[in-house]
């Protein structure tokens, strides 16, 4: 039975989703006496966000469907200096333009999981987004250290985990960087003011630089905010979040077809999937509970449930259903699918010959010309469903199938057409 009373942190505890609150009987008490506002901030260091992202926006969609009013902070101020926290480096310098374009592809993605009111109004009870780039790049530098430098202890700040990992690895961490923390605090502070904001949210690697914000709030304005931090997720053998070969499982459809999508979810590991389900899905826990029981082919198909319920909320329940159908006919009826994603060559190019090595790298199946030897001798390739040991192979029109693509493949759960224009 949940310890809580609110219907807010009920959900998000029983979601799993909870890792620490700065002081959760009061949270739940402020919870239940009326919408509570609560931000999440987001960096525009990419022009999508990836699955590593997507706790923090499930997050704010159980916020705004529990009846709250969720803010997500565009950070186009604080990408600018870069979160240091587990960093063994300085992050990459980005130009203001940079970041903007990225903050608009960012943006794309909410639409799919929050309704947004009138970022204007202050007192529109809708999800609102808003750029801390609005109040930090306006800083008077020399006020700001003169009214709120001093409320930041550099004591604290140097035992926190994040900083003190660099440090004990004699690792260079930047004054710049430094003040990432100083700023986070801020924005909570800002976010008070404007939108009466009462609660900063992130993973828990984050604590400390949210704790940060709840004490400056304290101390300058008098008002009692809140912290919560949600689990650093990996999946059961430990992999993070997000990643997939390598290479971002990214959220935006133009980054990522919805099927590779859908088959990133689908290739769940058994350990992972009942939680998954939980955090990632919006079906009710009791039928979550019964899932869970399923093993051998039972669990595949609720693996492809998992699937299609997840990319139903990023991409539509239109793409989701797509992508089902198209691995139902890609894997179980052996048959080839014209959704499968699909990289156009020049006809002029593949007439010429087109490696297979090369023809692997640019499908995204491996990284490199050695890596993709390995999946050859590897026995994972495979050209038209027939697996190919030569990796001097050259693709040529010769290799065209009646629908006039070649079907690129490694493994059984990895494919793409190639077509020629």
């Amino acid at each position: 039975m949940s310890q809580y009373k609110s219907e807010l942190l009920k959900t998000l505890e029983e979601r799993g989703f909870i890792k620490q609150i700065s002081k959760p009987e009061e949270l739940d008490k402020r919870a239940l006496e009326g919408p509570i506002t609560g931000y999440i901030g987001f960096d525009g260091t990419a022009d999508s966000l990836h699955v590593g992202s997507l706790t923090m926006i499930m997050v704010l969609r159980i916020m705004q469907k529990t009846g709250h009013r969720p803010i997500a902070l565009m950070g186009g101020g604080t990408s600018m200096v870069g979160d240091p926290s587990f960093k063994a480096t300085d992050r990459p310098m980005l130009t203001i333009d940079d970041i903007n374009k990225n903050l608009v592809g960012i943006k794309s993605i909410f639409a799919q999981f929050l309704e947004f009111g009138d970022e204007n109004n202050p007192n529109d009870p809708l999800a609102v987004m808003v750029n801390n780039a609005d109040w930090l790049c306006d800083l008077n530098y020399m006020e700001f250290l003169r009214d709120y430098g001093v409320h930041f202890s550099v004591n604290r700040m140097l035992s926190f985990d994040s900083v003190k990992l660099r440090m004990d690895r004699d690792q260079h961490l930047s004054f710049l960087e430094f003040n990432y923390m100083i700023l986070q605090g801020y924005d909570f502070l800002e976010l008070s003011r404007r939108y009466n904001c009462d609660l900063q949210i992130g993973g828990s690697d984050q604590w400390g630089n949210i704790i940060n914000g709840v004490e400056l709030t304290r101390r300058v304005d008098r008002k009692e905010v809140f912290a919560l931090t949600t689990p650093l997720l990996e999946t059961a053998s430990g992999q993070k979040m997000g990643k997939s070969e390598g290479n971002a499982v990214w959220l935006n459809e133009a980054k990522l077809p919805s099927y590779d999508y859908w088959q990133y979810w689908r290739n769940t590991e058994d350990a992972d999937v009942g939680r998954f389900l939980r955090m990632f899905t919006e079906l009710p826990i009791a039928e979550i509970e019964k899932l869970e029981k399923a093993e051998g082919a039972a669990l595949n198909d609720v693996k492809k449930l998992l699937a299609t319920e997840v990319t139903k909320l990023a991409r539509g329940e239109e793409a989701a259903l797509k992508a089902a159908e198209t691995a139902r006919i890609t894997f179980e009826t052996a048959g080839l699918s014209a959704d499968l994603p699909t990289i156009e060559v020049a006809k002029t190019e593949l007439e010429a010959g087109l490696g297979l090595l090369s023809a692997l790298v640019n499908a995204g199946f491996a990284s490199s010309n050695g890596e993709a030897r390995r999946h050859i001798k590897g026995g994972a390739a495979k050209i038209n469903d027939k697996q190919i040991s030569d990796e001097r192979l050259i693709l040529t029109p010769d290799h065209l199938n009646d629908q006039n693509v070649i079907k690129l493949s490694i493994g059984k759960k990895k494919h793409i057409l190639i077509k020629p224009v």
